[in-house]
């Protein structure tokens, strides 16, 4: 399992939200890309990032913080003779021109989520164009997907998007719990575990990681097929302790 820290870019700072708010939005730093090295060197083996000023204007807006992320990542690999840390970036990206420049900029991954639902069309073409490198966010509440930084609630389900999504070739799906995300009021295992049940690509839990207790329940079900959980607040605030969780994590693996 997996414990993926994430990085949301608001105006080239690293903050949290609560909920989506961008008006309830905390700055936890001012250099990204120093936040980036030390989730490294607390044991980080992927990074998740989140264009939030471009998720909400639905084209890139934070791309010099990403760059700088990407670099201090490449840094960091390099002096601990590191073969790749993926970097993993959703936010904004509406286009396969975006997609190009962000992998040959160095990302591994990239997160398409609102136009996803809104344009199928689009994400086949960019799981055709760039197979294994294409990851589907599905955010939802009560089983329904919702879009535009979480702003408007559809009437799809979960599970058939997921299905769907997944014949077209992508790699894997994030599943956040909207009511959940920035609370940490504890992962909803149940529905991250039906929704990896019905897919046979890796589901990455998301929203409400609060406690190590989190984690062990994520590991718990890893055998369905959830591959890693994102870390947001928890890891900012120290509720969860990223280095032991990851090491916590590893130990209910090989116990398996």
């Amino acid at each position: 399992m997996l414990l993926i820290p994430a990085i949301d870019l608001k105006d080239g700072q690293c903050v949290r939200l609560k909920q989506g708010d961008m008006d309830q939005a905390t700055v936890f730093s001012k250099d990204p890309a120093q936040m980036a090295r030390h989730w490294l060197e607390q044991g980080a083996r992927r990074l998740h990032l989140v264009d939030l000023n471009g998720a909400f204007a639905g084209a890139p807006k934070n791309a010099a913080a990403v760059k700088s992320i990407i670099l201090a990542v490449q840094d960091f690999a390099a002096e601990n003779d590191v073969e790749e840390i993926p970097v993993q970036l959703g936010g904004g990206i509406r286009d396969l021109d975006t997609i190009e420049r962000y992998l040959d900029g160095g990302l591994s991954y990239v997160i398409i989520g609102t136009a996803a639902v809104k344009s199928p069309g689009f994400l086949h073409d960019a799981c055709s164009a760039f197979p294994g490198q294409i990851i589907v966010g599905l955010d939802a509440r009560d089983g329904k997907v919702a879009t535009d930084g979480w702003s408007k609630l559809t009437g799809h389900e979960v599970i058939d998007l997921a299905k769907k999504f997944e014949d077209y070739g992508v790699e894997s799906i994030i599943y956040t719990d909207i009511g959940r995300d920035g609370m940490m009021g504890g992962v909803n295992v149940e529905a991250t575990v039906k929704l990896a049940q019905s897919m046979t690509i890796p589901v990455i839990a998301s929203g409400g990681v609060h406690s190590i207790k989190d984690v062990e329940a994520l590991c718990a079900v890893e055998h369905e097929g959830i591959e890693g959980v994102i870390c947001g607040r928890s890891i900012y605030e120290g509720t969860l302790d990223l280095r032991s969780a990851q090491e916590r994590a590893d130990e209910l693996g090989d116990a398996e």
